[in-house]
């Protein structure tokens, strides 16, 4: 499955400085040097072989294939300037919002549950596990699943010894057993509080502490899991 980014930076725009757009820019022949061409080729054609009809029909169609994209590449461009500005508005408001989105691990708070759900394919029982960072099953949750769809879990930091485990990132593995004893395992999906928002070269990402970031289409749900 697809996890939750852990470096916050990994898909921050890294477009090309001015000089080498200013270089790009010069190496691309437009308008103004198409027509200076034409017009250079017109002044110097030989009199006795002058350019045909046809071939001057033809450059005529390259002129206004040159003037057509360079129109349509302005208003792309107008677009995605717009399409960017609404998703960074769409961005910022969820800032300070709760939302689940897939991931393999769960952030723990410095008081207070974890939560999330998954997708139970049935009635049964799914077993939670947990891990620190060092691989240490640390506790092991269960809740039962009345049928195929959500079920959320929440654990609430209390280790297997009884002592509340310390604020941070722990692994979450979820296995869901049918009342045959088929086992399957889940996908997992967690609760998060959207901190801020970056703006990477393929979208926007929200930061989640604990967590690190996530696309903004990775969001499954905008409000806390019903845990």
């Amino acid at each position: 499955m697809t996890t939750v980014n852990g470096d916050p930076f990994a898909a921050l725009n890294t477009g090309t400085t001015g000089a080498a757009t200013t270089a790009k820019k010069a190496d691309t022949l437009g308008q103004a040097d198409f027509m200076r061409l034409m017009t250079e080729q017109l002044a110097n054609q030989d009199p006795l072989k002058p350019l045909s009809n046809s071939e001057f029909v033809a450059q005529l169609a390259q002129f206004s294939t040159v003037q057509g994209i360079s129109d349509l590449n302005t208003t792309v461009n107008g677009f995605t300037a717009s399409l960017t500005g609404d998703q960074v508005l769409k961005g910022a408001s969820l800032v300070g919002h709760s939302v689940v989105v897939p991931s393999e691990s769960l952030a723990l708070p410095a008081s207070g549950n974890a939560t999330g759900l998954v997708m139970s394919p049935g009635a049964g029982k799914v077993t939670f596990e947990i891990t620190d960072a060092s691989g240490v099953v640390v506790d092991t949750i269960e809740v039962e699943a009345d049928a195929k769809g959500e079920t959320a879990f929440a654990w609430d930091g209390v280790k297997a010894n009884g002592e509340r485990a310390p604020e941070g990132r722990y692994s979450i593995k979820a296995t869901h057993t049918a009342s045959d004893g088929t086992a399957t395992a889940l996908n997992t999906y967690v609760d998060a509080t959207v901190d801020s928002v970056t703006i990477g070269s393929d979208g926007l990402y929200l930061n989640l502490p604990g967590l690190g970031t996530a696309p903004l289409d990775y969001v499954l749900r905008i409000g806390k899991s019903a845990s």
